[in-house]
């Protein structure tokens, strides 16, 4: 239940939304440009910030979309839970929530949308829509949740989230050498990261200490060593099908078993199928016929 301070919050989010110009939600604008940038006469607004409710054992923390991030996983850490969000400097977590870009850990942890429960949100016409419930295990009625993540804020803007919580591992290793990144991915249980660029792999284990100890000496006779963390990321963020076969090694590191790779310069890109645009289309239609929710960006162009 969302108490007095907090529902006053939303009310004047929503309010300060209102239901007539063309307005955007700002956060840390650490990904401002993506899908297209909003015209300099749109009016932006902050939604409220804060945590606004967390029991440790319900597994589960209500925030304002505004929350930083970091200061979300810093209050989880004091309990040794996480949630499943890119801890980016600057960041908010409705930003991330409306970008919707997993981060190279989504091999183990599975993808961003899943830590999302329940959102409110502020309609086109200014009013307030709860989606989605305060359970892990919800399953009444069409996952709304699931389709404002990744949205850009084009069809409601985020003001508070319930999102869903998991234990803090115990201890975790990076580890990195030339052996085969399938052969990895078939012998070790569940890495958490498996990163190549062609050459060498990068494999991140994380759990328990005895598991970790087990499964990374399963990696080091597959050739990997300890390593300090991750490569670098190339500046590109693509689909992995449209890397050619012959491109240089290091000018691209895949995240093998999710589709998703860095590349160092900017790839040609299929143009959606006329079927998700159409989808695409008739979603912003009926969630918002005027446009006027961070009108200028499109979560077909986000790359």
């Amino acid at each position: 239940m969302i108490g007095d301070k907090a529902g006053a919050a939303l009310e004047s989010f929503a309010a300060e939304v209102g239901s007539d110009d063309a307005v955007a939600v700002v956060g840390g604008r650490t990904h401002w440009e993506v899908g297209g940038s909003c015209p300099e006469e749109t009016r932006l607004v902050r939604a409220p910030t804060g945590v606004r409710g967390f029991d440790p054992a319900d597994m589960t923390i209500r925030v304002g979309a505004a929350t930083p991030v970091t200061e979300l996983d810093a209050a989880l850490a004091e309990v040794g839970q996480r949630v499943n969000l890119p801890v980016l400097p600057g960041a908010t977590v409705g930003g991330v929530l409306a970008v919707g870009r997993d981060d190279v850990h989504a091999l183990g942890r599975g993808r961003l949308r899943d830590a999302l429960l329940e959102a409110v949100y502020v309609a086109d016409d200014g009013g307030l829509v709860t989606a989605g419930g305060p359970t892990v295990k919800n399953v009444s009625g069409f996952d709304l949740c699931r389709l404002l993540v990744g949205s850009l804020g084009t069809l409601g803007l985020l003001g508070e989230v319930i999102l869903r919580t998991w234990p803090r591992p115990a201890t975790q290793q990076w580890l990195a050498g030339s052996c085969d990144p399938a052969e990895l991915r078939r012998r070790l249980f569940w890495p958490s990261s498996i990163l190549w660029n062609g050459q060498s792999v990068w494999v991140h284990l994380e759990g328990h200490e005895s598991d970790v100890e087990a499964e990374a000496e399963l990696a080091q006779s597959l050739g990997c060593e300890p390593t300090d963390g991750p490569p670098p990321l190339p500046d590109y963020r693509v689909p992995t099908g449209v890397l050619e076969a012959d491109e240089s090694s290091g000018s691209y590191v895949i995240q093998i078993g999710t589709g998703l790779a860095y590349a160092a310069a900017p790839c040609p890109i299929p143009d959606p199928d006329p079927t998700v645009v159409a989808l695409h289309r008739r979603l912003k239609a009926e969630f918002d016929p005027r446009g006027r929710l961070n009108p200028g960006r499109d979560p077909l162009a986000a790359s």
